[in-house]
């Protein structure tokens, strides 16, 4: 009875993460391959596009740090949601408004008062990447804080598949020996790595 509820478990968790897996095995796959990515597209992994560049009629207090300023810039253009800020008031604040399918970079020029928006073009890699490190509890949106829970469900999914795959091996008692093999070469293999690399 344990056996047959531990495979249901085993194999439903698989299909219902199945996109999830799918997932962080291609971005990890373009990771790893970054070169050859950067080669196809011709040195330029990143490149972005003008949408648009106008004045800028919001206005900030002397004293705003830049993150007060991003937000409310953010806000006005109708851009809210999860961003990097960086520069300074003194020369002009880079906001990057991420996005899985279409980043967003708002320069902006306080002494000018002026703003100019830049798309990032799409292409693959780009795109499993950001879903790649997409993560954590810290942003104060829910749709974030439920990737990040969704995160955490693979891997404790992934330790549960170790658990419930040593034991389903065990059970069976014809391929016990070749699970043997395997689990002694896998070992062998983690190990040779992780003294040599």
């Amino acid at each position: 009875m344990v056996s047959k509820v531990i495979r249901r478990i085993h194999m439903y968790l698989a299909l219902f993460l199945s996109p999830w897996m799918l997932m962080y095995g291609l971005s990890t796959m373009a990771m790893n391959h970054r070169d050859f990515f950067r080669d196809y597209y011709n040195g330029r992994t990143v490149r972005w596009e003008k949408e648009t560049e106008a004045p800028y009629t919001g206005t900030h207090p002397p004293n705003a740090k830049r993150w007060m300023v991003a937000e409310q810039l953010l806000h006005n253009l109708d851009l809210e949601g999860t961003y990097v800020a960086r520069g300074s008031l003194e020369n002009h604040i880079s906001v990057t408004r991420n996005d899985p399918i279409t980043p967003r970079r708002i320069t902006y020029w306080p002494k000018e008062n002026r703003y100019k928006i830049e798309k990032q073009i799409f292409h693959t890699a780009g795109f499993l990447e950001r879903m790649h490190r997409r993560r954590g509890y810290q942003h104060k949106y829910v749709l974030e804080d439920t990737w990040a829970f969704s995160v955490d469900l693979v891997i404790l999914s992934m330790v549960f598949w170790v658990g419930s795959g040593l034991w389903l091996w065990w059970e069976l008692k014809l391929p016990r020996l070749w699970g043997t093999v395997s689990l002694c070469i896998g070992i062998g293999l983690f190990a040779l790595f992780l003294s040599t690399i």
